[in-house]
């Protein structure tokens, strides 16, 4: 995969988390103390127990798994492992990035779990 195209889903996905924290940091001013405390240290001392348990309290189910899931692109794109599917090892379809860049499966993959899981 292109690097230019790394960068901008980097930074898709960065801004995405950024809206997530910044949703959380409106609720109060503790998580906005938590959210800076996040944001700006080293993440070898943001990976704190208390501060991922209190966060995922803070957000709702929904925000908690789509950060996680941002999280774990963005570690993807640092181990040049982003873009290619977790179940297959295709490469997952620009495309489909643009849309979800947290995307962890190719379509058809995908598919087949979803249809597994209900």
């Amino acid at each position: 995969m292109e690097q230019a195209f790394l960068d901008e889903m980097k930074a898709k996905l960065l801004e995405q988390k950024k809206t997530i924290l910044d949703s959380l940091a409106g609720q109060s001013e503790d998580m906005k103390n938590l959210v800076k405390t996040v944001e700006s240290g080293d993440e070898a001392d943001v990976a704190a127990d208390v501060i991922d348990r209190t966060l995922l309290t803070a957000l709702g189910t929904q925000d908690a798994n789509r950060l996680q899931l941002i999280e774990n692109a963005l570690d993807r794109i640092n181990q040049n492992k982003y873009g290619r599917c977790l179940k297959c090892g295709k490469e997952i379809p620009r495309e489909r990035l643009e849309v979800i860049p947290y995307a962890l499966m190719c379509i058809s993959c995908a598919s087949a779990e979803e249809r597994k899981n209900r």
